[in-house]
């Protein structure tokens, strides 16, 4: 529990943006998969950098574990209070600091959401292109390092944050990075705290890259004889020097799924959804590529379209595919896998991982950003049910050795929190001992969001 001077100190500072209400801490302590829940012990609700670094000092003077909460949609437990303490909710922090559409740059606070900042620069000619599918924060995002479908083309959080303030967990506030486009000067604390899940820190300021918006976008869906053939034609397209803004996959349980719940009428084959950016005749022109290559490697059903109606119904349905998947069987949650392999190595993870569910009791429909190598297994379970979870780790966890034994990774942007943490030594090794020496150095009482990431004490 907290102790009564620190929730006092907390009560004079924040008035009723302190909350100790059951239903309150509940939502702070729940997860959009299969952990537990974890409430905190309180929740605040910090208008300016100067309260968090007030709250965090509290929080250190006495002992008190502090956790960073955007918009709550993170799937590995990130924001779980695994030993209570406060969670910071960065809510009213949200605003649009300013745009430097000149630079192509803009300047966020952490509570800010990605849909939220794209209607802000609608009428600069800029938007901001990370979409994890969600309506995440972008402190949240940069703290995963977050990505998702149009990474191929424009990158993750990683490429996107070009400087940060943060609050210490001594309370002192920094500033890592400049508005430049480069700079040799020093150690790349930025890319430190991207990526660390709060754990370092808290980011109560961001300054991010921006792009143009494109004159053209077209939509296309291709089914495949087989998966192989799907992943051949990414593979193939992209030595080509083509350039897709988004290339999805589905297999063939998901499209059935698709098809029940939103009429997409889709044959029962694997798809690969795909979305091309640029000009006119450069949109036109990729696409009829692409669909050249796909033809040579039994793709079928080519079609793309450029109404706007027809765009935000394609990745619509793909953006509510999880959710879809569990409505297939009611009160399922999830463990979602999360690996990303190099490319030329997809189409082995992806046929090793079928293989493995098809043996298994559970079902697990795959999906996933194909362009850069990431896929998702969707393993669904019973919340109470020990067995079915157990089994459900044991697939995910033999789908990273996998990834891990081709030069993959055990999460490509869902990032490690509780559901990962087991992972880390056989992906890192000793790197994972010099992780866990940063985190004593900048949090020696290891109160910024324990037990994630790093190793426990």
């Amino acid at each position: 529990m907290i102790p009564q001077d620190a929730l006092s100190e907390l009560e004079v500072m924040l008035g009723e943006r302190l909350s100790t209400g059951k239903s309150d801490l509940a939502l702070h302590g729940r997860s959009e998969t299969y952990h537990p829940e974890m409430p905190p012990d309180a929740v605040v609700y910090p208008l300016s950098t100067e309260e968090v670094a007030g709250i965090v000092g509290i929080c250190a003077r006495h002992g008190v574990p502090v956790i960073g909460w955007g918009t709550g949609t993170a799937l590995e437990g990130h924001a779980s209070a695994l030993r209570g303490g406060v969670t910071v909710d960065f809510r009213h922090m949200n605003k649009v600091l300013e745009i430097l559409p000149e630079d192509m740059l803009v300047r966020v606070q952490p509570g800010c959401t990605r849909e939220a900042l794209n209607t802000e620069l609608r009428a600069t000619g800029l938007f901001f292109p990370v979409d994890p599918g969600s309506n995440a924060s972008l402190g949240g995002m940069a703290a995963t390092r977050a990505s998702g479908t149009t990474a191929v083309r424009y990158g993750t959080m990683r490429d996107q944050v070009r400087a940060l303030e943060v609050v210490l967990a001594d309370g002192r506030v920094i500033r890592t990075g400049t508005q430049a486009r480069k700079s040799s000067a020093g150690y790349d604390l930025t890319g430190l705290f991207v990526g660390s899940e709060g754990t370092l820190g808290l980011m109560t300021e961001l300054t991010l890259r921006l792009w143009g918006q494109p004159e053209a976008t077209a939509a296309a869906v291709c089914g495949f004889e087989t998966t192989g053939g799907a992943i051949e034609a990414v593979i193939t397209a992209m030595q080509m020097g083509l350039t897709p803004a988004r290339i999805e996959y589905v297999d063939v349980a998901t499209v059935r799924i698709l098809n029940a719940a939103d009429g997409a009428d889709l044959p029962e084959r694997p798809h690969l959804l795909l979305e091309f950016h640029g000009s006119d005749e450069v949109v036109e022109s990729e696409a009829a590529r692409f669909g050249d290559i796909a033809g040579d490697l039994g793709g079928s059903g080519f079609a793309w379209a450029t109404r706007a109606e027809d765009r935000t119904r394609l990745w619509s349905m793909r953006h509510r595919a999880y959710h879809t998947i569990l409505a297939t069987r009611p009160g399922a949650t999830a463990v979602v896998t999360d690996v990303c392999v190099p490319i030329s190595k997809l189409g082995e993870a992806i046929a090793r991982a079928a293989d493995d569910i098809a043996a298994s009791p559970l079902a697990g429909p795959i999906l996933g950003h194909v362009g850069d190598g990431n896929y998702h297994a969707i393993l669904m379970v019973d919340r109470g049910d020990a067995t079915e979870i157990a089994e459900a780790k044991r697939l995910s966890d033999a789908m990273v050795a996998h990834a891990l034994e081709l030069g993959g990774t055990a999460t490509g942007e869902h990032g490690v929190g509780l559901g990962k943490l087991h992972l880390m030594e056989a992906e890192h090794g000793a790197a994972w001992d010099v992780m866990g020496a940063v985190k004593r150095a900048l949090d020696p009482d290891g109160l910024m969001n324990p037990g994630k990431v790093v190793r426990q004490n």
